[in-house]
């Protein structure tokens, strides 16, 4: 199918030339190339509320949300005049200051999950840190991770399954040395025997099993909460650290996050995007005995310049309060629910293999009627049908993440009228992408 574009990328594709010539692939973030949808990326100049314009002066109705961290929108006022209130004194001082102590005193007084954190600059970082956390406390070297769960740009994180099903894994990355893969173990999403079997062979070895508690990277493979459960004991009976990596459901199902959502208390918990209220914020949390580890209380050592740096506090704390006000997730959750379910009927009245799962305000357009709880199952070929279904969006002023395999986001900024008017577009786009 030849895909017609009816909004101009003139100046988008410009500065995309210009691009290339300063970065990689012309791109600070390789997702953000547009190579699996249509067209040059687009250029945003300007966000407010549910909406982002970009530099052709095209208007989207945005689900990306800068890939989750926007919850309360575009540019929200509280946290642009405390940002700019605390810019007025300055950036960043390497020490320690009042907003900092103010923002960890919220998420501690009302996230029961962890005891004591430690802010990071974003949510690879507070991976990094977990993981090395677990591997002091426990004086073992191993780690388990899921297939279909991404992490971060972290060495011993970028490793999918080998040839095997319980496997040493196999880089998904050109230099990271062959040594470091060794020391991960990577096992399929929803397969307790698996897990167990593993544990039989490897448990003295290993330090920690990392899993997002709603893989959300590789479409939304929601999990029962029996499997997560299941990690947690046995978990426990090896005298392994639990880390469930909230970098996308940490304040985003709850304030709480996935571990409060499903009643599971990790070992350790990271967390990104939603924390730094748009600006760059990560952080790892555990109970007071874990944390004690922590340089400079303990032998594990990590440090950041701007850890912590006011202006990126600021706009956490702005964030985080309003996330505090009675019925937010509730809200949230039932205007996800709503907007989901007018575009399911559409699919459904015309017989579309269309499927959406959600959690809060989370939700993945999915091309099969199979519930799909690991990476394995999603079918290649439906990427083909989203790249169409992106451009058809973006003809109609919405905007997705560029890639089928991501999530979509709804904010507090988006109005019922924005949904009621995402949903019939979005029905409108699927009927031309299942004409073809």
């Amino acid at each position: 199918m030849e895909l017609i574009n009816k909004i101009s990328r003139e100046k988008s594709a410009a500065l995309f030339a210009e691009a290339k010539k300063y970065f990689p692939g012309g791109v600070n973030s390789p997702v953000r190339a547009f190579k699996s949808v249509s067209g040059p990326p687009l250029f945003i100049k300007e966000g407010k509320g549910a909406h982002i314009i970009d530099e052709d002066d095209n208007r989207f109705l945005d689900f990306c949300g800068s890939w989750g961290p926007l919850i309360l929108g575009h540019n929200n006022d509280q946290i642009r005049e405390l940002v700019i209130a605390t810019v007025a004194k300055g950036t960043s001082f390497g020490t320690p200051n009042r907003l900092g102590n103010q923002l960890g005193k919220l998420i501690l007084d009302n996230n029961k999950v962890i005891e004591k954190l430690r802010f990071v600059s974003s949510g690879t970082e507070a991976v990094m840190s977990a993981i090395r956390l677990a591997r002091g406390v426990t004086g073992r070297n191993k780690v388990i991770k899921f297939e279909g769960c991404y992490h971060g740009h972290v060495d011993s994180l970028l490793v999918k399954a080998g040839s095997g099903l319980v496997t040493f894994g196999e880089s998904t990355s050109a230099g990271i040395p062959p040594a470091f893969i060794k020391e991960t173990l990577v096992l399929p999403l929803d397969k307790p025997d698996l897990l167990d079997q593993t544990l039989q062979q490897h448990g003295e070895d290993i330090a920690c099993i990392i899993i997002e508690p709603v893989p959300a990277n590789n479409g939304l493979l929601l999990q029962d909460e029996a499997f997560l459960k299941h990690l947690r004991k046995r978990s426990e009976e090896y005298g392994i650290l639990l880390i469930l990596d909230e970098v996308i459901s940490g304040f985003r199902v709850g304030f709480e996050g996935a571990s409060g959502h499903y009643g599971i208390q990790p070992d350790i918990a990271t967390y990104g995007k939603i924390i730094g209220g748009g600006m760059p914020v990560g952080a790892y949390g555990a109970s007071a005995e874990i944390m004690a580890h922590v340089a400079p209380d303990g032998p594990v050592y990590q440090a950041g310049t701007l850890s912590a740096n006011p202006v990126a506090m600021a706009a956490g704390y702005a964030a985080l309060k309003q996330l505090l006000e009675p019925g937010f997730y509730n809200k949230m959750a039932e205007k996800t629910q709503n907007f989901v379910q007018k575009i399911q009927q559409h699919c459904d009245q015309r017989g579309y293999e269309v499927s959406i799962p959600t959690i809060g305000s989370i939700f993945w357009l999915a091309f099969s009627h199979k519930r799909i709880t690991r990476a394995d199952q999603i079918e290649a070929d439906s990427m083909q049908k989203f790249k169409i279904l992106h451009h058809e969006l973006l003809q109609r002023g919405i905007y997705l993440g560029p890639s089928g395999y991501e999530v979509g986001f709804v904010s507090a900024a988006h109005t019922e009228a924005d949904l009621n008017e995402a949903a019939g577009l979005i029905g409108e786009a699927m009927d031309v992408v299942f004409a073809g």
